[in-house]
């Protein structure tokens, strides 16, 4: 069995398949169309570093000690055996290419170059400031990251064609030898720059901004940094406009690199060899609670896409059992008859690849800390349950089948006490942590 990874950075589920009606993705779409979709998966922590190193090694961030994009993983857990490094001690050929674990200073140090690839590289163009035929920084300078650009040609120089180059190459050196290809796209990721075709597709009157309804509950303070937040705040209609045809346009970009890698595969007859695994690594709010960012422990920034095709998964299939990222790396070794050399925080997805209405799990989990104060969620088929440092900074309780929207908390209303406790007393099954 190969493997294909492919990652997008800071995607939710604004797919065509996960029936998102403006934003185009045919590639991914025809991906779900003959595979299995995934509609309740969670991520461990809703940031790139810490969820990357999560899913990577199998370990939940109370395991890893991985809360924030500064860290090294192997710094701290010098000797775990990452998902590639596994495959590779087992005999196939792995290669990395992109953003696959976060990276920061010695790209090869933090792609794991030396124990989990056998070929591995950071795809870099002309992206960090390409030519613009348009461009904008949405707040005024006030947050650098965010801006939008109408990039010069097709997008040829920037990283993520690049990236899907590579991954389309190592594909074709692999020959016979099973292997493991991860292919990391940047896009949706800010800064937002994006060729004009894929701008095109989103005329600004015909996007429509999230608009909060009147009620809304308040959050507490911790869940959101608030100086960035008062300047979403600030955002005039115009300006959530352009923010969402950025982050669609470059969502698209992204889909048409994925749609290149995977025609590539196709091409080569591998398709009822290899099993296609693609996933966002955190999700992201579009101006719900007027927050444009990740690192929430809300809906938006926790869920996030899964689509897996190949070899035993149903066409057109889709699930919502219970899902956690920290589920694909025992399912990845289960589906290449490799038994895990270290303990593992997740389970086999096999069991709801082979029967979709399948329950999952009872509990999906995910953190995020705020300086050394740390805010732990819950989400269950109907709840998310969610505390800021034990409860002393804020509880919260929304009901997703009544409430989906998580306009409303539940938490001080006392015909709830006994859900809460119950859902408190999940956080046990965690690893202890600080």
């Amino acid at each position: 069995m190969n493997v294909l990874l492919i990652v997008a950075d800071d995607l939710r589920d604004a797919l065509g398949c996960y029936g998102h009606l403006t934003v185009k993705t045919p590639h991914i779409d025809a991906l779900a169309r003959r595979g299995q979709r995934f509609d309740r998966t969670y991520v461990q922590y809703p940031v790139c570093g810490p969820s990357r190193t999560s899913f990577m090694t199998g370990w939940r961030p109370e395991q890893t000690r991985i809360m924030g994009n500064g860290t090294f993983f192997r710094d701290v857990i010098p000797d775990v055996v990452t998902l590639p490094q596994a495959l590779r001690q087992a005999g196939w050929y792995t290669a990395g290419y992109g953003k696959v674990f976060h990276s920061a200073g010695d790209r090869q140090k933090w792609l794991d170059a030396a124990h989990s690839w056998d070929e591995a590289h950071e795809a870099v163009g002309i992206d960090d400031r390409p030519a613009f035929t348009a461009h904008r920084n949405l707040t005024g300078d006030k947050l650098k990251w965010c801006e939008w650009g109408i990039t010069v040609g097709e997008g040829e120089n920037q990283p993520d064609y690049l990236t899907a180059s590579a991954a389309i190459a190592a594909i074709d050196r692999a020959g016979e030898k099973p292997w493991f290809i991860a292919a990391g796209f940047h896009r949706p990721h800010d800064p937002f720059f994006a060729p004009q075709q894929y701008f095109d597709l989103y005329p600004l009157a015909s996007l429509t901004p999230h608009i909060d309804p009147p009620g809304l509950t308040a959050a507490p303070k911790l869940a959101f940094a608030p100086e960035m937040h008062e300047v979403f705040k600030q955002f005039t209609d115009q300006e959530r406009r352009e923010y969402l045809r950025a982050y669609y346009a470059c969502t698209s970009f992204m889909d048409a690199q994925v749609g290149r890698v995977l025609d590539a595969l196709d091409r080569r007859g591998l398709r009822d060899r290899t099993l296609v695994i693609f996933i966002g690594d955190n999700g992201f709010h579009l101006g719900e609670r007027e927050w444009w960012n990740k690192v929430t422990l809300f809906e938006p920034s926790c869920r996030v896409p899964l689509i897996m095709a190949g070899p035993g998964v149903s066409q057109g299939s889709t699930t919502r059992g219970l899902t956690e990222l920290v589920d694909l790396y025992p399912t990845i070794l289960d589906y290449c008859g490799i038994s895990p050399v270290q303990a593992l925080a997740g389970t086999s997805l096999r069991p709801l690849l082979e029967n979709p209405a399948g329950p999952g799990k009872a509990a999906a989990f995910s953190l995020v800390t705020r300086g050394t104060l740390v805010g732990r969620s819950v989400r269950t088929a109907r709840w998310r349950y969610t505390e800021w440092d034990g409860g002393r900074e804020g509880i919260e309780l929304y009901d997703e089948t009544a409430d989906p929207g998580e306009y409303h908390d539940l938490s001080r209303d006392p015909a709830h006490a006994q859900t809460m406790t119950s859902l408190q007393a999940l956080f046990a099954e965690l690893p202890r942590y600080p």
